[in-house]
C-alpha cells in the first residue's frame, strides 16, 4: 500500500473530555491533523490538560509513523500514550485508504467474538440484564462478584457466588460467563472459589486476586482447572511476561484506552509463544470499541473483546452520535469488524463538542 509520507506530518493536536450523562463512564478523545487535512481519532482513559499540553509538544511536527518515538517520548505520560497510538494509526490507515487491520497484517478473522459486563448489584438485577443483553445479541456475559464484606470469608461466600453464577446461565439458556473478580479477594478465598465454580465451566476468572503474589496465583493455577485472566493493570510488556513466564495466566487482558494497539499486539506475540490467548478489557467508548475490533482482527491469538453497553438510552444515544452510528451492534454473540479505512468509523467534532466537559 503507497502512503505518502509527506502528508502524514502531524499539524495539530486537540482533545476532548466526555463522560456519558447517566452511568457517568468518562474517557477522553485525541484527535490529530495532519498538513495534508487529513484527521485521526483515538481514545485514552480520563487524563489532565497538562498530559494533552505534554503530548502535544512531542508530537506535533512529528510524522504519524513515529509511533515508537512518541511513546517513548511519552513514557513519562503513559496515560495519553493509548490515545495518541490509535491515532496515529488512524491517519497511516486513512493515508492508505485501508482498514487498520489491513495495515497491521490482517484480518485473521471477520468477526469478533464479544463479552459484555451485566449490569445492577442484585442477582435479580443482573438476571434482568442478562435476560435484556442477550436478546440483543451477546452470548457471553462478565458477572461481579458479590460484595467482599470481609477477608477470607470461606465456604458460605463461595455458595453466595455459585448460586448468582447458576440464576445467570439460566437466564441466557447457559450461555458463556467470565466471573469478575476485580482483584478484590485474597488468593484464599479465590483458590476455594476457583475450584467450586469448576463445574460451571466458566471462560475464565478474571482478576480474582491481586497480582503480587505470583507464587500464590501459581498454586490457584496448578489447583484448579478454572481459567485465570489478568491485565488489566499491566504498565508494561514485562508484566506480562513475568506472568506467563510463572505460568498463571490463561487469558491476558490489556486494557485499550492504556496500551492502544501497537503496545497490546507486543504483549500478544508474547503470550502467543506461550500458547495463550488475548481477551482486550475495555471500558471507554465507541472510538475505542473500534480500536478494539481492529485490534482483534490484526493478532492470531485473539479470543474475546470487551464490549461496553450502557444500560441508559441517553447513554447509547450520545456514543451513536459520536461515531456518526453505532458500531458496538452484536449478532448472535459477534461483532462485525468496520470496513472503512482507517479505524473505518466518522467522529463527529459537533457531538464531541456537545458533550465535552473540556476541550484542549
Amino acid at each position: 500500500m503507497e502512503v505518502d509520507k509527506a502528508n502524514l506530518e502531524i499539524a495539530a493536536l486537540h482533545a476532548w473530555a466526555l463522560r456519558e450523562p447517566e452511568s457517568h463512564r468518562v474517557y477522553t478523545v485525541i484527535r490529530l491533523t495532519a498538513k495534508s487535512g487529513a484527521k485521526g481519532y483515538g481514545e485514552c482513559g480520563e487524563v489532565s490538560t497538562a498530559d494533552i499540553e505534554a503530548a502535544r509538544k512531542v508530537v506535533v511536527g512529528r510524522p504519524a509513523t513515529a509511533i515508537q518515538g512518541v511513546q517513548l517520548a511519552l513514557k513519562n505520560v503513559p496515560r495519553v500514550i493509548g490515545g495518541l497510538d490509535v491515532a496515529m494509526l488512524d491517519l497511516i490507515g486513512k493515508a492508505a485508504k485501508a482498514p487498520l487491520y489491513q495495515i497491521l497484517g490482517g484480518p485473521t478473522r471477520n468477526k469478533a467474538l464479544a463479552l459484555v459486563a451485566l449490569h445492577g448489584k442484585t442477582d435479580d438485577d443482573l438476571t434482568a440484564s442478562a435476560k435484556t443483553l442477550r436478546a440483543s445479541g451477546f452470548r457471553a456475559f462478565m458477572v461481579p462478584l458479590p460484595p467482599a464484606l470481609v477477608r477470607n470469608q470461606g465456604q458460605a461466600f463461595a455458595q453466595t457466588v455459585q448460586h448468582r453464577l447458576d440464576a445467570v446461565l439460566e437466564a441466557t439458556d447457559h450461555c458463556d460467563v467470565v466471573l469478575d473478580g476485580a482483584a478484590a479477594l485474597t488468593p484464599g478465598d479465590a483458590r476455594t472459589l476457583a475450584g467450586m465454580l469448576e463445574p460451571s465451566h466458566m471462560l475464565w476468572f478474571d482478576e480474582p486476586c491481586p497480582m503480587s503474589n505470583l507464587p500464590a496465583l501459581r498454586k490457584i493455577s496448578d489447583e484448579c482447572v478454572t481459567p485465570l485472566g489478568f491485565g488489566r493493570h499491566f504498565e508494561q510488556p514485562g508484566e506480562v511476561l513475568d506472568a506467563l513466564r510463572a505460568e498463571v495466566i490463561d487469558i491476558v487482558r490489556p486494557d485499550i484506552a492504556r496500551h492502544g494497539i501497537s503496545q497490546i499486539r507486543r504483549m500478544a506475540a508474547l503470550a502467543e509463544s506461550y500458547y495463550v490467548a488475548v481477551g482486550p478489557n475495555h471500558h471507554g467508548g465507541p472510538i475505542g470499541t473500534a480500536a478494539a475490533l481492529h485490534l482483534a482482527a490484526s493478532i492470531p491469538n485473539f479470543f474475546i473483546q470487551q464490549i461496553p453497553v450502557p444500560e441508559s438510552d441517553v447513554d447509547r444515544r450520545m456514543r451513536a452520535e459520536l461515531t456518526g452510528g453505532s458500531i458496538e451492534g452484536v449478532k448472535d454473540g459477534f461483532a462485525s469488524l468496520p470496513t472503512g479505512p482507517g479505524l473505518g468509523i466518522n467522529v463527529s467534532d459537533e457531538a464531541l463538542d456537545k458533550y465535552k466537559e473540556w476541550t484542549i
